[in-house]
């Protein structure tokens, strides 16, 4: 098991701790529910350095960029983020991610933890281009400072201007003492925020800068539990869950991420997919009675018969409602159609939903 730099920091917090990813992770502190109010409605910090960081370098950087990734890197000025993702040769992904153009030929991809080593592997294998790319994953730590609050409760800690980074954007500059920190407006919450990245040897001395300056503001750590809850009310796919080796970029609905102005891995297939209708996708869902969809369960038609799987499932803390997401026939997706969630014995009717759940 691997530690992060904050590890016996949140031990000493009392957080319940478990493994995730090969890495001994928080999973919550006082409570799932609790946390996630505490990110809709303030600000909470959360400890994500076990993602992974590559940075793809010199002037063939591009080109492997968009040779490997499902959106256009080229539309990216120094300063702005993109999501994307990695699609395989057999119509899947082999991950999801954000790519930074941190300089001119010079890039930065974040990736899931679990999947370092795979997408390492996979991007070195397309880099025929004699791209420079180097692992920085192991040297790196990543704090999620997510909520309506962030903003206010941060400003103090830099002399930059938080409120004037857009969506998506970043800048590289001084951050709690810390000199060349990325701040980043990104997040996986939906409720607004930061990512900080910083040196492994910096993130106690940012960590604990960031509790002091949020004190008045009711900032509190925030484990994966919370994470998971949160994303899944935005309904923002989770790699492994709702996206995988088998699923493709069209299917899970990220087409929007998927441009066609360029040639890139599998891109003719996934267009020819992309004009012919997928045969499933990956819908949204509210339960129309009491119940918790779980990640496995059978979707079922009117007469018991398998038509698809939850992919991602919680009570919603916010709602106080079952939700989740999971793969039906197209004929199912639309907005309204009535689908049932097997929950043990029972058959538990559904209503396919526009995202996200959560509405501010």
């Amino acid at each position: 098991m691997k530690n992060t730099a904050l590890t016996s920091t949140h031990e000493a917090l009392g957080a319940k701790m478990v493994p995730f990813a090969g890495f001994n992770m928080p999973v919550q502190y006082e409570g799932v529910t609790a946390e996630h109010e505490t990110v809709r409605n303030s600000v909470g910090v959360f400890d994500v350095s076990h993602m992974g960081e590559f940075l793809i370098e010199g002037e063939h950087a591009l080109d492997l960029i968009q040779k490997v990734s499902s959106n256009d890197a080229s539309k990216l000025t120094i300063g702005k983020a993109q999501y994307s993702c990695l699609p395989n040769d057999n119509g899947g992904i082999v991950d999801d991610l954000i790519i930074y153009k941190v300089k001119e030929q010079t890039y930065l991809l974040v990736v899931n933890a679990s999947n370092i080593e795979k997408d390492w592997n996979w991007i070195k294998s397309k880099n025929d281009v004699g791209a420079e790319m180097r692992d920085l994953s192991d040297d790196y730590s990543l704090l999620a400072i997510q909520g309506p609050k962030a903003v206010e409760a941060m400003q103090s800690l830099t002399s930059h201007d938080l409120s004037s980074i857009a969506f998506y954007n970043f800048i590289v500059g001084d951050f709690a003492g810390i000199e060349n920190v990325i701040i980043s407006a990104t997040g996986y919450t939906g409720s607004g925020g930061f990512e900080i990245y910083c040196k492994n040897s910096e993130v106690k001395q940012v960590w604990d800068k960031v509790f002091e300056a949020g004190k008045d503001f009711g900032i509190k750590p925030i484990g994966l539990a919370a994470r998971d809850t949160l994303r899944l009310e935005m309904g923002y796919c989770l790699y492994g869950n709702d996206i995988d080796d088998t699923t493709s970029p069209i299917e899970a609905g990220l087409g929007w991420v998927t441009k066609f102005t360029k040639k890139f891995t599998n891109s003719e297939a996934l267009e020819a997919e992309k004009l012919r209708g997928p045969e499933r996708k990956l819908v949204a869902f509210e339960l129309d009675e009491r119940g918790i969809p779980r990640h496995g369960y059978d979707i079922v038609d009117g007469n018991g018969k398998t038509i698809g799987v939850v992919t991602s499932g919680t009570m919603s803390p916010s709602m106080n409602k079952g939700i989740g997401l999971g793969y039906v026939p197209t004929i199912l997706s639309e907005v309204g159609s009535k689908i049932n969630i097997q929950i043990r014995k029972n058959a538990i009717p559904a209503t396919v939903v526009k995202l996200p759940f959560y509405k501010k």
